[in-house]
């Protein structure tokens, strides 16, 4: 998958050092609840259910730039045909050059080639630089959780979005 410069591929473990970097310099309390961002250090990136295989890498110019982590969306079978990507996240100083697009395009192919039909993800409310590119790529909301999270003092909502896989223009 590529996107002028951007080329997307499945990821491997020699990206972990990378995708670390980007989940540290790329999230603020807009994007991430702040007890995780104030742990993203004390783990590491791949764990128990989120491998290498599970990511899909942009690299832009032939660097890693972003990626998006993807899984079922729960663990039975008759939501086997959902996929849920699971976080995307694109370095700081590769954003607006189509890495999230791009990202988000590999993830419904790949969804598309293991016969699913739809593509889910969430996202604070708080978050407008990803709702619009989620807006971009024909993502609605099916669902609010109003003020589902206290944040800095704030209520924020909890968005469910979904991207019908059906056709090219769903």
């Amino acid at each position: 998958m590529t996107s002028d410069q951007v080329r997307v591929r499945a990821g491997r473990a020699d990206d972990e050092e990378a995708q670390h970097a980007i989940d540290a310099t790329g999230w603020d309390t807009t994007s991430i609840f702040p007890s995780l961002l104030a742990r993203v250090d004390e783990a590491p990136f791949f764990g128990d259910g989120h491998g290498p295989e599970a990511h899909l890498v942009a690299e832009l110019d032939g660097v890693v730039a972003g990626y998006a982590r993807l899984r079922p969306a729960t663990p039975l079978p008759e939501s086997s045909h959902v996929v849920q990507v699971n976080g995307l996240a694109v370095a700081p100083a590769a954003r607006g050059r189509g890495v999230a697009l791009a990202l988000l395009a590999a993830a419904e192919d790949q969804a598309r080639s293991q016969g699913a039909a739809k593509v889910t993800l969430r996202v604070l409310g708080s978050n407008v630089a990803a709702r619009r590119v989620y807006e971009r790529a024909v993502y609605v909301v099916e669902g609010r959780l109003r003020g589902e999270f206290r944040i800095d003092g704030v209520d924020v909502d909890d968005l469910l979005l979904a991207r019908y896989l059906g056709t090219a223009d769903s």
